[in-house]
């Protein structure tokens, strides 16, 4: 626990002083977007999200690494700079903490929030989009989403705002019934 807000505090400074120079340089959604783009690829490369989180890689690997990577990508200047300082101060591990913190200070920006939802099953664009006109209603603000599946759940939803989580997942409820058939 102790570590995890070690790393939430260096990744909040880290991401704060990106979010300083994207805004001086007029390039916060370049940057967000190659955040975006280099999220998608650490989840769907287990190669690469290696190279990012164990410290088996040197610094050098690393830097050689990420750098090509970014360059492949057409990745900002700015971006590039940010993840070779990184991988140069041995904090690559932390570069979704910092992510995460850099995509909710874009959202407080535009006057947005985001919504991380996670169902049994992929949700439809049409369900995805009642989904937003219901969060709107509710919390007065454009909600960005974020879909997760987790086949557990069995059905229903799980939504996280901020510190607010509503559970109506189909296990959650079952798991309530029991513990009360159980008398606990």
């Amino acid at each position: 626990m102790a570590d995890e807000a070690y790393n939430s505090g260096i990744a909040g400074r880290y991401a704060t002083a990106i979010f300083d120079l994207a805004t001086d340089m007029k390039s916060v959604d370049a940057v967000a977007a190659d955040f975006a783009a280099l999220k998608r690829m650490i989840a769907g490369s287990p190669d690469l999200a290696r190279l990012v989180r164990a410290p088996i890689f040197g610094r050098n690997e690393q830097k050689k690494g990420m750098k090509a990577l970014l360059t492949q990508m057409g990745a900002t200047q700015l971006t590039i700079q940010f993840i070779l300082l990184l991988a140069a101060k041995r904090r690559l591990f932390i570069l979704a903490n910092i992510i995460a913190a850099f995509d909710a200070m874009v959202a407080r920006q535009k006057g947005e929030m985001r919504a991380e939802v996670t169902s049994a099953r992929a949700l439809k664009d049409s369900e995805i989009e009642e989904l937003k006109r219901v969060l709107k209603d509710k919390l007065k603000r454009d909600p960005q989403i974020e879909t997760h599946v987790d086949p557990t759940l069995l059905g229903g939803l799980i939504v996280k705002v901020g510190s607010r989580m509503i559970d109506s997942s189909l296990r959650t409820k079952l798991n309530g019934m029991r513990a009360a058939m159980r008398g606990n």
